[in-house]
């Protein structure tokens, strides 16, 4: 009998494993990862590109802190970003993580590195994090960033 019930358990033991790798999988596949991730993609893209073209994610409410600096609405960020001191920069991301927040938005944290055009080849790039809540846009079809904090990882 003794056998038997060990059997059992690791049997029982080996079912709540599977139903918690089907949990894991599900999680995986949220909506609110697509949507963080497909943020990402396009926000670096376009960032990289011509951050010119990133005003119509923010709105008026939106706020942007900059390495502790906190800008409020829409062209003032924009107007932020165009001022950076560099023109062309590349950003790597090297892990994204997204959970769902109240009012259906989506908090991503990002973490990547940065290279900054006019460095020495050799110059290791620059490490960040960056955060983000994103709202839906009222009636859907996409979502706008509420929140975005940006700061370099030194050290």
């Amino acid at each position: 009998h003794s056998a038997g019930g060990r059997g059992i358990v690791r049997l029982c033991g080996r079912g709540e494993s599977e139903k918690a790798e089907a949990e894991a999988e599900r999680m995986a596949e949220a909506p609110f990862e697509s949507v963080g991730k497909a943020f990402v993609n396009h926000y670096y893209a376009t960032f990289d590109s011509n951050r010119a073209n990133l005003a119509n994610l923010y709105q008026d409410q939106s706020m942007f802190t900059w390495e502790g600096e906190k800008i409020m609405g829409a062209a003032n960020i924009v107007q932020k970003l165009a001022a950076l001191p560099f023109q062309q920069v590349a950003h790597q991301v090297t892990s994204i993580d997204c959970q769902p927040t109240s009012g259906e938005g989506v908090l991503v944290f990002v973490c990547g590195n940065l290279k900054v055009e006019g460095e020495a080849a050799d110059r290791p790039p620059l490490k960040y994090s960056q955060s983000f809540v994103l709202m839906p846009l009222p009636g859907g079809g996409g979502y706008w960033v509420l929140n975005d904090i940006f700061r370099l990882n030194y050290g």
